[in-house]
């Protein structure tokens, strides 16, 4: 799987970009262009193909348009990425809750990136430890943190907790998509993997060798189809990392350390 980065551009152009404080205007009796519109032609094309395919001349065919035309409006790939991640992280549900708790405000972000994830699969390829800093972005990470401000956290640790629960999305989704892009290219669903391979492993995996591993590995294949389910791992890994959260700002409330 190709890996890209965010942040990988020039500075001042990428922020520029971001935060639309330049944007060149059409020539007259060129085809109508701007940033939102490459843009969006390229979040399509990733959605579609995939971000290993998509370059600066694939949208630009997308668009009917010179691959050089579009370098008055867009530096290059790596701030085109920025671009089009800042622009679906504008998809998130941010609407208010104010009659709900700080847990299930935190659900709710939580449930809304997993989705955004899996309309845009894409995402999952691009590594974001260098954050955007774009409109975006930064309301979404303002969204976030106001589900946990204001209950006994500091403002380091309203910071963790939302890494926290954003690192688990983003894991539990990889696993998804990947489960779901392994069938799309084997041409195979899990059930029928697991029976190509059943004849070979029942020589090779003697339960005497690896008792509990068999047993649960069994029991699991037998409630999932599959060595795992996507939904179950995610909805049982959410709870559990709400509850530890929950334990973290009850000793907080009591004072702990």
């Amino acid at each position: 799987m190709t890996i890209e980065y965010s942040g990988a551009g020039d500075p001042a152009r990428s922020l520029a970009l971001l935060w639309r404080t330049q944007e060149r205007v059409s020539r007259k009796g060129k085809p109508e262009l701007s940033v939102d519109r490459i843009v969006r032609a390229a979040i399509h094309l990733a959605d579609t193909d995939g971000l290993a395919t998509l370059s600066m001349r694939r949208v630009a065919d997308h668009l009917g348009v010179g691959t050089m035309s579009l370098y008055t409006y867009v530096p290059g790939k790596a701030e085109l990425l920025d671009v089009m991640l800042d622009t679906v992280y504008g998809e998130l549900d941010r609407t208010e809750r104010p009659g709900e708790g700080w847990r299930a405000r935190l659900e709710a972000a939580a449930r809304a990136n997993r989705a955004l994830y899996h309309r845009h699969p894409w995402m999952l390829q691009v590594a974001t430890s260098r954050p955007l800093l774009g409109p975006q972005f930064s309301a979404k990470y303002e969204h976030e943190l106001r589900a946990v401000d204001g209950i006994g956290l500091s403002d380091l640790e309203m910071d963790s907790v939302v890494t926290l629960v954003n690192g688990f999305v983003h894991g539990a989704v990889r696993g998804a998509v990947e489960a779901v892009q392994v069938r799309q290219r084997s041409g195979m669903t899990d059930e029928q993997w697991w029976h190509a391979h059943a004849p070979f492993l029942n020589r090779v995996m003697d339960p005497a060798h690896f008792p509990v591993g068999a047993r649960v590995g069994a029991a699991a294949g037998e409630e999932y189809g599959a060595a795992h389910d996507p939904e179950h791992a995610f909805e049982f890994g959410l709870r559990r990392v709400l509850d530890g959260i929950e334990m973290f700002v009850r000793e907080r409330a009591a004072g702990g350390t």
